[in-house]
């Protein structure tokens, strides 16, 4: 199971930017959602 650093990893983004994906943020750009959820 890939860890919340996996996906941040692989995606580019910062951890803070994975958890506001998961928990649908309001802050979370939409660039950032794309590039988590792919």
């Amino acid at each position: 199971m890939a860890t919340i650093k996996d996906v941040a990893r692989l995606a580019g983004v910062s951890v803070a930017t994975v958890s506001r994906v998961i928990n649908d943020s309001p802050k979370a750009s939409e660039a950032a959602q794309q590039a988590t959820e792919t």
